[in-house]
């Protein structure tokens, strides 16, 4: 009988032995959320975009904001432009919470554009918070003559092929729009590549290109001096960045939305209760109205989340921009 019991104290307490198995079931089942009230315990790093980009100066203001309410110091690290090595990175990194990302919608975008890429963008990450959007604008010469979107439809439906537009790098916020555009609207309008929004801007101005979807902070001075019209903004929402515009959607092709996103996240399997924490204190410091200024004044409007909410966000831009980007035959420069 003595080989199911085993002798606990002097006061003969007898219990029922146990396998190894069940032992640690047992204390890894105790031991989670005493990880979770634990944390952190450690400084806590995120991973960003290149120094001195929109991202980063987020995810600064973010690291700042949460370090005293996080009784640890929140440090960021910039990896490059590179949204590969970055999203690898904390991808395998421990599930712990120590290791964020901090990263735009281009990380659950390059898989369409790109293969072999070495993180899935649903499994490998846990969403904790997206942070806020960048509308682009929807501009064209004043010489086009159309006053509205629906007006450029029409024009582009009488001309296919005949109108052009500039956008940035191949994949990029403003070209993703744009092919958006495209595909809803059913119309043909030429692309013509620049290297970047700058070089776009100026033969727009010139008069070389027709129109463009335009990042706000570099082609508002020329919509206030007349020598571009503002038709939309690209956002579902009416922007605080651009008053009195239009969104794409409102102005005839109801359901267009093509922001450029940013939002942190953990790496896939990070216990949720590290990962509402984080939710919790982050969104606590970007609903506040001196924070939603900073963004504003670098062009980003906030939008906090819960963790549910950046999840669906990120599925609704893999399904609908995911679609433009493969109907475009994007390709990742």
């Amino acid at each position: 009988m003595y080989s199911k019991w085993f002798f606990l104290s002097p006061k003969r307490c007898f219990i029922p032995a146990v396998s190894a198995w069940a032992i640690a079931l047992t204390v890894s089942i105790l031991s989670a959320p005493v990880c979770a009230q634990d944390y952190p315990h450690k400084p806590i790093r995120i991973i960003a975009a290149s120094a001195g980009s929109s991202g980063d100066f987020a995810a600064r203001l973010i690291a700042q904001g949460i370090t005293g309410v996080m009784g640890q110091q929140v440090i960021v690290e910039n990896r490059g432009g590179s949204v590969t090595i970055s999203g690898e990175l904390v991808a395998k990194a421990p599930p712990d919470g120590y290791t964020l990302l901090f990263m735009p919608s281009s990380l659950w975008l390059l898989p369409f554009m790109q293969d072999n890429v070495p993180y899935d963008p649903v499994r490998d990450f846990a969403p904790v918070t997206l942070s806020g959007s960048t509308p682009a604008l929807l501009v064209v010469h004043p010489s086009l003559g159309v006053k509205s979107v629906q007006e450029l439809v029409a024009l582009a439906k009488a001309r296919p092929g005949d109108l052009n537009y500039g956008s940035a790098s191949t994949g990029s916020a403003t070209h993703i729009a744009s092919e958006l555009l495209k595909s809803m609207a059913g119309v043909n309008i030429v692309r013509i590549p620049y290297k970047g929004t700058a070089a776009a801007l100026n033969d727009l101005l010139g008069g070389q290109v027709q129109v463009m979807f335009s990042t706000l902070a570099p082609a508002l001075p020329h919509v206030k001096s007349g020598r571009l019209r503002a038709l939309a903004v690209s956002s579902a929402q009416p922007s605080a960045l651009a008053p009195g515009v239009p969104t794409v959607a409102a102005s005839g092709l109801p359901g267009f939305d093509a922001v450029s996103t940013q939002g942190m996240f953990a790496p896939g399997k990070t216990p949720t209760a590290i990962v509402q924490r984080l939710n919790q204190e982050t969104v606590r410091f970007l609903t506040r109205p001196e924070i939603k200024e900073k963004f504003l004044s670098v062009g980003t409007d906030v939008y906090a989340s819960t963790t549910e909410q950046f999840a669906a966000t990120i599925k609704s831009e893999m399904t609908r921009l995911g679609k433009a980007i493969k109907d475009a035959g994007m390709r990742a420069e």
